[in-house]
């Protein structure tokens, strides 16, 4: 009988060898209720791949939906950006850039209110309005010609928060006359809202173009203008009238002062003054009278 070849033996001095590691049994996945592989794993980030030569990077995407953690998107104006690393005075520089704007358009707002407020401002130099005008004002020159001065002048006043204004009117007699031969009349104005100058000038220069009859000039020396307004219907008879007015603007403040006198046949006055007696008289008066109006 034949026997089966003989494997030949392992030499005694030679170590045995490794064979494969034995495999693990499978365990099946459990479930769970985290959305994840793991509680402890955090959710897979999907990597974007890096922009080619002609492709631009891509912008990081919003808050994914059904994220409770995400964070809304904020409204409003932007923070100031931080310093960069490493520039803080970069940083700094920024930061008192806009502080100086800031400060700067404020003082502009506060000098264009001032200077405002200061344009606007009533220039009155120093005058007012007194409660009677009849006894602050000088009407002197005409009392030579009517000597029988008037014992109750008429006057009147108004203190507003846009005008001041006085008013004084005063008959005048002649010695031995019961009647007025003449009648002068004076007003100040404080205008304190608005310059009178455009529609003094407007009222005054122009006269004669709106009433028939009249005539008016320029005063020098007298406030800031003034104007001389006449009229004489008389013609050298002992009937008609003889009508002045000096009207006077200094800053806001206006000044009239108006002398009339009525002849007819009845009146014993059959000699009154003439315009230019008159004329002077008011010029004279009125510089006297603006002095004592001022405080």
């Amino acid at each position: 009988m034949s026997t089966p070849p003989q494997q030949p033996a392992q030499p005694a001095d030679r170590p045995p060898q490794p064979g494969p590691p034995a495999q693990p049994p499978s365990v099946p996945p459990q479930p769970t209720a985290y959305p994840y592989p793991s509680p402890q794993s955090a959710p897979p980030v999907p990597q974007a791949p890096p922009p080619g030569p002609f492709q631009q990077q891509a912008m990081p995407a919003g808050p994914q939906p059904g994220n409770p953690y995400a964070q809304p998107p904020q409204y409003g104006p932007p923070p100031f950006p931080p310093p960069a690393a490493g520039g803080g005075a970069a940083g700094r520089a920024v930061l008192w850039a806009v502080v100086g704007a800031v400060v700067a358009s404020a003082a502009w707002a506060a000098g264009v209110f001032l200077i405002g407020a200061t344009a606007n401002a009533a220039d009155l130099r120093g005058y007012a309005a007194p409660a009677d005008l009849c006894s602050r004002a000088d009407y002197g020159s005409f009392k030579d010609e009517y000597t029988a001065s008037d014992t109750t002048p008429t006057h009147s006043s108004l203190k507003d928060a846009a005008l001041d204004e006085s008013y004084c009117s005063a008959s005048l007699k002649k010695s031995g006359s019961s009647y007025a031969g003449a009648y002068l009349s004076l007003q100040v104005d404080l205008h304190k809202k608005t310059d009178p100058a455009p529609e003094f000038t407007a009222t005054w220069k122009n006269y004669e173009r709106t009433h028939a009859g009249y005539d008016v000039g320029a005063v020098e020396d007298i406030g800031d203008e003034a104007y001389l307004v006449t009229q004489d219907t008389t013609s050298g008879t002992s009937a008609g009238s003889r009508y002045a007015t000096l009207a006077v603007r200094e800053g806001w403040v206006t000044y009239t002062m108006s002398y009339s006198a009525y002849l007819s046949s009845y009146d014993p006055d059959k000699d009154p003054p003439k315009i230019d007696e008159i004329s002077d008289w008011l010029k004279t008066d009125t510089r006297n009278t603006l002095d004592r109006l001022k405080d």
